[in-house]
């Protein structure tokens, strides 16, 4: 493959091909940059996860866009990743930024789903957002957690 713009010769997107793509989708120059990896979703892609609900590319674009203008810094590091027939399964750790916040890590994972074209037709994130902002809160994230796990747990 000479240009990692556009899908594999076989038409499929290949956990390798993840693993590279992913590791380097948010370290340029500090700031997230999707321009690499866009090439390889399908225009009507479903994302879903915790924030929010998208249809389609234009959105999807929309959506890394203004992740992008509220991140100071972004860096994600692959822990796992394994395929499953047409679904790629990525664990990660995302290191967030925010202009005017300390850094937060987010633990998660993402279910990609390839289609025939072998682009990505549904992308789910799972992570929880709220709980890995508020352990890097003093005091806060101790009693979030007591009080998840009181009545949750």
């Amino acid at each position: 493959m000479n240009d990692e713009h556009q899908t594999p010769e076989n038409g499929k997107l290949t956990l390798e091909i993840v693993k590279d793509l992913w590791s380097k989708t948010y370290n340029t120059d500090g700031k997230p940059d999707w321009s690499h990896i866009l090439p390889y979703y399908d225009d009507d892609i479903y994302f879903r996860d915790s924030i929010q609900e998208i249809r389609g590319m234009t959105e999807f674009k929309a959506m890394t866009e203004r992740l992008t203008v509220r991140s100071k810094d972004l860096q994600m590091k692959l822990v796992n990743a394994i395929q499953h027939e047409n679904d790629i399964f990525i664990e990660w750790e995302m290191t967030i930024s925010y202009k005017k916040y300390p850094s937060s890590i987010l633990y998660g994972a993402s279910r990609l789903s390839i289609n025939e074209g072998g682009k990505i037709m549904v992308q789910r994130d799972y992570y929880d957002l709220w709980g890995d902002i508020f352990d890097n809160i003093p005091r806060f994230g101790k009693m979030y957690r007591r009080f998840m796990k009181k009545k949750f747990g």
